[in-house]
Protein backbone atom coordinates (compact mmCIF):
# COMPACT_ATOMS: atom_id res chain seq x y z
CA UNK A 1 0.00 0.00 0.00
CA UNK A 2 1.21 3.52 -0.83
CA UNK A 3 2.22 6.07 1.78
CA UNK A 4 5.33 8.14 2.30
CA UNK A 5 7.95 7.64 4.99
CA UNK A 6 9.54 10.55 6.81
CA UNK A 7 12.62 10.26 4.61
CA UNK A 8 10.47 10.39 1.46
CA UNK A 9 8.51 13.42 2.68
CA UNK A 10 11.72 15.24 3.57
CA UNK A 11 13.15 14.42 0.15
CA UNK A 12 10.05 15.69 -1.67
CA UNK A 13 10.04 18.94 0.29
CA UNK A 14 13.78 19.49 -0.11
CA UNK A 15 13.57 18.95 -3.87
CA UNK A 16 10.78 21.54 -4.07
CA UNK A 17 12.53 23.98 -1.74
CA UNK A 18 9.73 23.72 0.81
CA UNK A 19 9.49 23.41 4.59
CA UNK A 20 6.52 22.56 6.85
CA UNK A 21 4.56 25.73 7.61
CA UNK A 22 3.14 26.09 11.10
CA UNK A 23 0.73 28.77 9.85
CA UNK A 24 -1.13 26.10 7.86
CA UNK A 25 -0.95 23.45 10.55
CA UNK A 26 1.37 21.26 8.46
CA UNK A 27 2.09 18.24 10.64
CA UNK A 28 2.49 15.31 8.25
CA UNK A 29 1.28 11.89 9.40
CA UNK A 30 4.32 9.62 9.12
CA UNK A 31 3.09 6.54 10.98
CA UNK A 32 1.94 4.47 8.01
CA UNK A 33 0.26 1.86 10.20
CA UNK A 34 -2.00 4.59 11.59
CA UNK A 35 -2.59 5.93 8.10
CA UNK A 36 -3.68 2.47 6.95
CA UNK A 37 -5.99 2.30 9.96
CA UNK A 38 -7.50 5.63 8.92
CA UNK A 39 -8.17 4.37 5.41
CA UNK A 40 -9.58 1.05 6.66
CA UNK A 41 -11.95 2.85 9.06
CA UNK A 42 -13.42 4.81 6.15
CA UNK A 43 -14.80 1.52 4.78
CA UNK A 44 -14.24 2.64 1.20
CA UNK A 45 -16.02 1.38 -1.87
CA UNK A 46 -14.53 1.88 -5.33
CA UNK A 47 -17.59 3.97 -6.22
CA UNK A 48 -17.04 6.48 -3.37
CA UNK A 49 -16.03 10.09 -3.87
CA UNK A 50 -13.55 11.04 -1.14
CA UNK A 51 -12.71 14.54 0.04
CA UNK A 52 -9.24 15.00 1.51
CA UNK A 53 -8.45 18.34 3.15
CA UNK A 54 -4.81 19.18 3.75
CA UNK A 55 -3.35 16.84 1.14
CA UNK A 56 0.24 17.89 1.89
CA UNK A 57 2.75 15.85 -0.12
CA UNK A 58 0.10 13.35 -1.23
CA UNK A 59 0.95 10.46 1.08
CA UNK A 60 -2.66 9.80 2.12
CA UNK A 61 -3.89 10.85 -1.33
CA UNK A 62 -1.89 8.07 -2.97
CA UNK A 63 -3.14 5.55 -0.42
CA UNK A 64 -6.72 6.56 -1.14
CA UNK A 65 -6.25 6.33 -4.90
CA UNK A 66 -4.89 2.84 -4.45
CA UNK A 67 -8.35 1.92 -3.11
CA UNK A 68 -9.90 2.77 -6.48
CA UNK A 69 -11.94 5.76 -5.28
CA UNK A 70 -12.29 9.24 -6.75
CA UNK A 71 -10.35 11.77 -4.66
CA UNK A 72 -10.92 15.51 -4.40
CA UNK A 73 -7.76 16.75 -2.65
CA UNK A 74 -7.71 20.28 -1.21
CA UNK A 75 -4.46 22.01 -0.34
CA UNK A 76 -4.14 25.69 0.52
CA UNK A 77 -0.33 25.89 0.24
CA UNK A 78 0.84 27.00 -3.22
CA UNK A 79 4.13 25.14 -2.98
CA UNK A 80 2.54 21.87 -1.91
CA UNK A 81 -0.14 22.25 -4.56
CA UNK A 82 2.59 22.48 -7.24
CA UNK A 83 4.25 19.38 -5.75
CA UNK A 84 0.92 17.52 -5.85
CA UNK A 85 0.30 18.53 -9.45
CA UNK A 86 3.68 17.20 -10.47
CA UNK A 87 2.96 13.86 -8.82
CA UNK A 88 -0.79 13.42 -9.29
CA UNK A 89 -1.98 16.04 -11.75
CA UNK A 90 -2.51 13.50 -14.53
CA UNK A 91 -4.24 10.87 -12.41
CA UNK A 92 -7.72 10.22 -13.87
CA UNK A 93 -9.38 9.79 -10.46
CA UNK A 94 -7.73 12.70 -8.65
CA UNK A 95 -8.91 16.31 -8.71
CA UNK A 96 -6.63 18.83 -7.02
CA UNK A 97 -7.98 22.10 -5.61
CA UNK A 98 -5.66 24.90 -4.50
CA UNK A 99 -7.88 26.70 -1.99
CA UNK A 100 -8.87 27.14 1.60
CA UNK A 101 -11.43 24.47 2.48
CA UNK A 102 -13.39 27.14 4.36
CA UNK A 103 -14.94 30.34 3.08
CA UNK A 104 -14.74 32.47 6.20
CA UNK A 105 -14.72 30.90 9.65
CA UNK A 106 -17.77 28.67 9.52
CA UNK A 107 -18.66 27.88 5.91
CA UNK A 108 -17.33 25.24 3.55
CA UNK A 109 -15.79 26.80 0.44
CA UNK A 110 -18.44 26.74 -2.35
CA UNK A 111 -15.70 25.83 -4.85
CA UNK A 112 -15.06 22.59 -2.97
CA UNK A 113 -18.76 21.75 -2.94
CA UNK A 114 -19.09 22.51 -6.66
CA UNK A 115 -16.23 20.18 -7.54
CA UNK A 116 -17.70 17.44 -5.36
CA UNK A 117 -21.08 17.76 -7.08
CA UNK A 118 -19.33 17.44 -10.44
CA UNK A 119 -17.85 14.10 -9.31
CA UNK A 120 -20.78 12.20 -7.80
CA UNK A 121 -20.30 8.73 -6.33
CA UNK A 122 -21.10 5.75 -8.51
CA UNK A 123 -23.73 3.12 -7.83
CA UNK A 124 -23.65 2.14 -4.16
CA UNK A 125 -21.02 4.77 -3.38
CA UNK A 126 -21.10 7.78 -1.08
CA UNK A 127 -19.37 11.04 -0.30
CA UNK A 128 -16.79 10.61 2.46
CA UNK A 129 -14.13 12.70 4.15
CA UNK A 130 -10.81 11.01 4.86
CA UNK A 131 -8.16 13.41 6.13
CA UNK A 132 -5.41 14.32 8.53
CA UNK A 133 -7.11 17.64 9.29
CA UNK A 134 -5.13 20.80 10.05
CA UNK A 135 -5.96 21.53 13.67
CA UNK A 136 -7.14 25.11 13.26
CA UNK A 137 -9.93 24.27 10.79
CA UNK A 138 -11.09 20.93 12.19
CA UNK A 139 -14.09 22.08 14.21
CA UNK A 140 -15.64 24.52 11.69
CA UNK A 141 -14.97 22.16 8.79
CA UNK A 142 -16.60 19.18 10.51
CA UNK A 143 -19.60 21.27 11.50
CA UNK A 144 -19.85 22.66 7.99
CA UNK A 145 -19.67 19.27 6.29
CA UNK A 146 -22.52 18.01 8.47
CA UNK A 147 -24.76 20.77 7.13
CA UNK A 148 -24.00 20.89 3.40
CA UNK A 149 -25.20 19.24 0.25
CA UNK A 150 -23.92 16.95 -1.14
CA UNK A 151 -24.53 14.97 2.03
CA UNK A 152 -21.58 13.03 3.49
CA UNK A 153 -22.05 9.44 4.62
CA UNK A 154 -18.99 9.42 6.89
CA UNK A 155 -16.14 11.63 8.11
CA UNK A 156 -12.98 9.76 9.12
CA UNK A 157 -10.15 12.00 10.25
CA UNK A 158 -7.42 12.81 12.72
CA UNK A 159 -8.06 15.80 14.96
CA UNK A 160 -6.55 17.35 18.07
CA UNK A 161 -7.43 15.43 21.23
CA UNK A 162 -8.97 18.52 22.80
CA UNK A 163 -11.21 18.98 19.75
CA UNK A 164 -12.40 15.38 20.04
CA UNK A 165 -13.14 15.93 23.73
CA UNK A 166 -15.10 19.05 22.87
CA UNK A 167 -17.20 17.31 20.21
CA UNK A 168 -18.14 14.42 22.51
CA UNK A 169 -18.39 16.34 25.81
CA UNK A 170 -21.45 15.90 28.04
CA UNK A 171 -23.24 18.88 29.65
CA UNK A 172 -21.78 20.60 32.72
CA UNK A 173 -18.22 19.72 31.79
CA UNK A 174 -15.21 21.83 30.89
CA UNK A 175 -15.24 20.98 27.19
CA UNK A 176 -19.01 21.22 26.60
CA UNK A 177 -19.91 24.00 24.18
CA UNK A 178 -21.73 24.85 20.95
CA UNK A 179 -19.73 22.32 18.91
CA UNK A 180 -20.71 19.59 21.40
CA UNK A 181 -24.40 20.42 21.04
CA UNK A 182 -24.40 20.69 17.25
CA UNK A 183 -22.31 17.59 16.58
CA UNK A 184 -24.31 15.44 18.98
CA UNK A 185 -27.59 16.52 17.37
CA UNK A 186 -26.36 15.98 13.80
CA UNK A 187 -24.10 12.92 14.13
CA UNK A 188 -22.47 10.23 16.22
CA UNK A 189 -18.74 10.36 16.93
CA UNK A 190 -16.57 7.32 17.61
CA UNK A 191 -12.89 7.53 18.68
CA UNK A 192 -10.73 4.95 16.92
CA UNK A 193 -7.17 5.53 18.10
CA UNK A 194 -4.96 7.96 20.00
CA UNK A 195 -2.01 9.36 18.05
CA UNK A 196 1.08 10.54 19.94
CA UNK A 197 2.99 13.59 18.70
CA UNK A 198 5.68 11.24 17.33
CA UNK A 199 3.19 9.94 14.74
CA UNK A 200 3.62 13.28 12.93
CA UNK A 201 6.42 15.37 11.50
CA UNK A 202 7.06 17.95 12.73
CA UNK A 203 5.76 16.60 16.05
CA UNK A 204 2.95 18.85 17.36
CA UNK A 205 2.74 19.97 20.98
CA UNK A 206 -0.55 18.10 21.47
CA UNK A 207 -1.96 14.60 21.21
CA UNK A 208 -4.34 13.67 18.42
CA UNK A 209 -7.27 11.32 18.01
CA UNK A 210 -8.57 9.40 15.01
CA UNK A 211 -12.36 9.54 14.85
CA UNK A 212 -15.26 8.45 12.69
CA UNK A 213 -18.23 10.81 12.55
CA UNK A 214 -21.46 9.49 11.04
CA UNK A 215 -24.16 12.02 10.11
CA UNK A 216 -27.60 11.00 11.35
CA UNK A 217 -30.53 10.65 8.94
CA UNK A 218 -32.58 13.89 8.75
CA UNK A 219 -35.53 12.16 10.44
CA UNK A 220 -33.35 11.41 13.47
CA UNK A 221 -31.93 14.94 13.56
CA UNK A 222 -35.48 16.32 13.68
CA UNK A 223 -34.46 19.98 13.39
CA UNK A 224 -36.50 22.01 10.92
CA UNK A 225 -33.87 24.74 10.41
CA UNK A 226 -30.35 23.53 11.15
CA UNK A 227 -28.57 26.87 10.47
CA UNK A 228 -31.09 28.61 12.75
CA UNK A 229 -30.48 26.00 15.44
CA UNK A 230 -26.72 26.48 15.18
CA UNK A 231 -27.12 30.26 15.40
CA UNK A 232 -29.21 30.01 18.58
CA UNK A 233 -26.72 27.69 20.28
CA UNK A 234 -23.71 29.79 19.30
CA UNK A 235 -25.36 33.02 20.49
CA UNK A 236 -26.18 31.44 23.83
CA UNK A 237 -22.66 30.15 24.43
CA UNK A 238 -21.05 33.51 23.69
CA UNK A 239 -21.69 34.20 27.38
CA UNK A 240 -21.76 30.68 28.73
CA UNK A 241 -21.79 31.69 32.41
CA UNK A 242 -24.83 33.94 32.06
CA UNK A 243 -28.42 32.81 32.35
CA UNK A 244 -30.42 31.96 29.23
CA UNK A 245 -32.94 34.61 30.24
CA UNK A 246 -30.85 37.14 28.32
CA UNK A 247 -31.87 35.43 25.06
CA UNK A 248 -35.43 36.62 25.66
CA UNK A 249 -34.28 40.14 24.78
CA UNK A 250 -33.64 38.98 21.20
CA UNK A 251 -37.37 38.55 20.62
CA UNK A 252 -39.90 41.27 19.81
CA UNK A 253 -42.30 40.23 22.55
CA UNK A 254 -40.79 38.91 25.75
CA UNK A 255 -43.87 37.20 27.29
CA UNK A 256 -44.25 34.70 24.39
CA UNK A 257 -40.50 34.02 24.51
CA UNK A 258 -40.68 33.25 28.23
CA UNK A 259 -43.71 31.05 27.56
CA UNK A 260 -41.67 29.18 24.91
CA UNK A 261 -39.00 28.41 27.52
CA UNK A 262 -41.60 26.94 29.84
CA UNK A 263 -43.26 25.01 26.99
CA UNK A 264 -39.88 23.43 26.29
CA UNK A 265 -39.53 22.48 29.97
CA UNK A 266 -36.53 24.78 30.44
CA UNK A 267 -36.08 27.46 33.06
CA UNK A 268 -34.77 30.80 31.75
CA UNK A 269 -32.46 30.81 34.77
CA UNK A 270 -30.46 27.89 33.38
CA UNK A 271 -27.03 28.47 31.90
CA UNK A 272 -26.06 27.28 28.40
CA UNK A 273 -23.76 24.50 29.63
CA UNK A 274 -26.60 22.98 31.71
CA UNK A 275 -28.79 22.03 28.74
CA UNK A 276 -28.17 18.73 26.98
CA UNK A 277 -28.46 18.63 23.16
CA UNK A 278 -32.06 17.37 23.22
CA UNK A 279 -33.05 20.24 25.52
CA UNK A 280 -31.46 22.68 23.07
CA UNK A 281 -33.53 21.13 20.28
CA UNK A 282 -36.73 21.53 22.32
CA UNK A 283 -35.90 25.15 23.09
CA UNK A 284 -35.19 25.94 19.46
CA UNK A 285 -38.44 24.33 18.32
CA UNK A 286 -40.35 26.43 20.85
CA UNK A 287 -38.63 29.69 19.91
CA UNK A 288 -38.09 29.46 16.18
CA UNK A 289 -41.46 30.85 15.05
CA UNK A 290 -41.32 33.89 17.30
CA UNK A 291 -40.41 37.23 15.62
CA UNK A 292 -37.03 38.61 16.61
CA UNK A 293 -36.22 42.29 17.16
Amino acid sequence: MAGQTLAQIRSLLDAAGLQPRHHYGQNFLIDLNLMRKLVAAADLSRTDTVLEVGAGTGSLTEMLLEQGVRVVAVEIDHGLQALLRNRLGDHPRCTLIQADALAGKHRVNPLVLTVLREQPPGDGGAYKLVANLPYQIATPLIMGLLMVKPRFERLTCTIQKEVAQRLAAPPRTEHYGPASVVIQILATITPLAFLPPQAFWPAPQVESVMVTIRPLPPADVNVADVPGFVDLVQRAFQQRRKKLRRLVRDYRDEPPALAAFHAAGITPDARPEELDPRAWRRLFDALRRLPTR
